[in-house]
């Protein structure tokens, strides 16, 4: 089988597909400075429709996803929005954890796995 490469970049590719498996890297906000952690997890959600949309599938085919939070104490605000976004009898494995991330400015980056549709 062949991995197809979406968005490549010279350091890593947005998406990966092999077989009916869609990967995704870990998606951060590009509007950062300033925003919350709500604004960046919406913009974060779109910025995945997107690409799942791209690779030909969508969120109601996201089995994993994986969160890193700033800030753990922000749990709650990220889960009002993520809870808005995740189709209902479609929701996800999904682990959340409290990491530091790349730039100081980056609250929240979330990664999805999903079955081709």
């Amino acid at each position: 089988m062949t991995i197809e490469r979406k968005h490549v970049g010279p350091r890593m590719s947005l998406v990966a597909i092999h077989g009916n498996t869609v990967f995704l890297a870990g998606i951060t906000a590009d509007k950062r400075g300033g925003t919350s952690v709500a604004e960046q997890t919406t913009e974060i959600l779109e910025r995945i429709d997107a690409l799942l949309a791209d690779a030909g599938t969508s969120k109601e085919q996201v089995y994993k996803a994986t969160i890193w939070l700033r800030d753990i104490a922000a749990f709650d605000e990220m889960n009002a929005v993520w809870d808005k976004w995740v189709v209902a009898g479609h929701t996800p494995v999904r682990a959340t954890v409290e990491a530091r991330l790349a730039a100081p400015d980056v609250l929240v980056e979330i990664q999805v796995d999903a079955a081709k549709a």
